[in-house]
């Protein structure tokens, strides 16, 4: 159960990373506003998670799910390029969280 909340976290991770830019650096109400609670509660579900999950996995698993996502959604919605070498970076985050999901008992 706890690996689904940490997912979610990242996930959530992903929402406050992209919801960043329409804040315009924190002026604008309503976007701070979602942007705040998107960062708050991808942080609480994340310590919830540690609960069964060793910090050092739990953290890179988080971090590794909001990188790609952010990357993902900055190439499909804001049209960031895509070159080979971040396919390639992406694949190594990719692996390394699998590689820490798959070697973490909790």
């Amino acid at each position: 159960m706890n690996w689904l909340i940490l997912i979610a976290a990242g996930i959530l991770e992903v929402g406050f990373a992209v919801s960043i830019k329409s804040t315009e650096n924190f002026t604008r109400p309503l976007p701070t506003v979602l942007c705040l609670v998107l960062m708050i509660s991808s942080v609480y579900l994340l310590s919830w998670a540690m609960n069964t999950i060793p910090v050092g996995t739990a953290y890179v698993v988080f971090t590794g799910i909001g990188a790609v996502g952010a990357v993902t959604l900055g190439v499909v919605i804001a049209g960031d390029a895509v070159t080979l070498t971040r396919l390639a970076s992406l694949a190594l985050i990719v692996g390394g969280i699998a590689l820490a999901r798959l070697t973490t008992t909790s």
